[in-house]
């Protein structure tokens, strides 16, 4: 996958403390991007920066909590001041607050999975939006997943998902859907807005059940982070290619 120069350029990767978005840090760290690894924990936080710089990287940690507004807007003014600009924003926090079938699906978790997801990734983004506006070539990569992806889910030969993530899977469609109005009103500036799925790779999210590798699930959102020019703006991509709506 082709990518850009990412010298000069600075990202915020959200959730970044361990898993898909601390590979995501490492991997546009190799690129010589300033990575800002944000968490909602500062001790964890504070550590992936250690490992991350450890490895001869920028890295900085930025404490958020993408459900908490005080924090995001606290977030927001931090990088203004010491970057004065955002590159990538990278939408990568994200929880499953549980497994059941539909009908034996919590409401409570269900709003908690929608808080987080869906809520907590567009108050970022807005509250982020005005420093991408400053860059010149600004990225939003939306972390989604395939099981957000209508087509897929819907389609009765298919074996692979399972259909016990309801609040998962709609929070994930609602990620695409925003990633796709974002796009279209950015249309025509420098910024680009594109979602990228994983695909099922082992972290704590699964309890490390997944076949592939955190390099091999960063893999697309790290190119969508990097894309050049004439790169795609309101697509779905995953390491083999686009995954339908």
């Amino acid at each position: 996958m082709e990518d850009i120069n990412g010298a000069g350029k600075v990202a915020l990767i959200t959730g970044a403390n361990q898993g898909i978005g601390f590979e995501i840090a490492r991997q546009l760290g190799k690129r010589d991007m300033t990575v800002i690894a944000s968490a909602r924990d500062q001790l964890r936080g504070t550590q992936a920066v250690e490992k991350l710089r450890a490895e001869g990287f920028q890295a900085h940690f930025l404490l958020l909590n993408v459900t908490d507004q005080a924090t995001i807007d606290a977030a927001a003014n931090q990088v203004a001041r010491q970057f004065g600009k955002l590159d990538v924003l990278m939408n990568n926090a994200g929880i499953v607050a549980q497994r059941a079938i539909p009908s034996e699906s919590d409401v409570d978790k269900m709003r908690q999975t929608l808080e987080t997801n869906v809520v907590g990734l567009f108050a970022v983004t807005k509250a982020f939006l005005p420093l991408l506006r400053k860059s010149p070539a600004g990225r939003i990569v939306n972390v989604s997943s395939a099981l957000g992806s209508l087509t897929r889910v819907s389609d009765p030969r298919q074996t692979t998902y399972e259909n016990t993530y309801l609040a998962y899977g709609a929070s994930k469609a609602a990620v695409n859907s925003m990633t796709i109005a974002f796009a279209r009103e950015l249309r025509g500036t420098s910024i680009k807005v594109n979602a990228a799925a994983p695909g099922y790779t082992s972290t704590a999210i699964n309890n490390f059940a997944g076949p592939q590798t955190v390099e091999q699930g960063a893999e697309a959102a790290v190119h969508l982070a990097t894309l050049p020019e004439d790169g795609p703006s309101g697509s779905f991509l995953e390491r083999f290619g686009p995954v339908p709506w």
